[in-house]
């Protein structure tokens, strides 16, 4: 019995371990530290900094409820963001373990640049 304790411990470390490697890979791709994925609501922050929403947002995802449709919203962004579909989105939200890990190590690119951003704002570089 304390054996499989063990090996269920040991497969669960493992798995965060993991999951944390593809979240630091995909700060990174994006162009943010990769350790900001391991402080809690700092790395909220910074993914919401990612799918360029309003930090603000942070509050809307620490509320019961209400956090389920922001975060849906978020990651349906970090999907459009690496250039994936709708469809990606859902597979992030039911196998994340499958999709983190192939936005994370696969051939996707951030295609929100700053150069985006500032054309967005009507400002032109000179």
């Amino acid at each position: 019995m304390a054996s499989v304790l063990l090996f269920i411990v040991l497969f669960f470390l493992a798995f965060m371990v993991f999951m944390i490697a593809c979240q630091w890979k995909i700060f990174t791709k994006a162009g943010k530290p990769g350790w900001a994925c391991l402080i809690p609501i700092y790395s909220g922050i910074v993914m919401l900094e990612i799918v360029r929403k309003p930090t603000w947002w942070i509050f809307l995802l620490l509320i019961p409820f209400v956090n389920i449709f922001f975060a849906i919203i978020a990651l349906n962004e970090l999907s459009k963001s690496f250039g994936k579909s709708s469809g990606f989105t859902v597979g992030l939200i039911f196998l994340p373990f499958v999709f983190y890990p192939m936005l994370a190590f696969g051939d996707s690119k951030y295609i929100y640049s700053q150069t985006e951003e500032i054309s967005e704002i009507g400002m032109t570089q000179a």
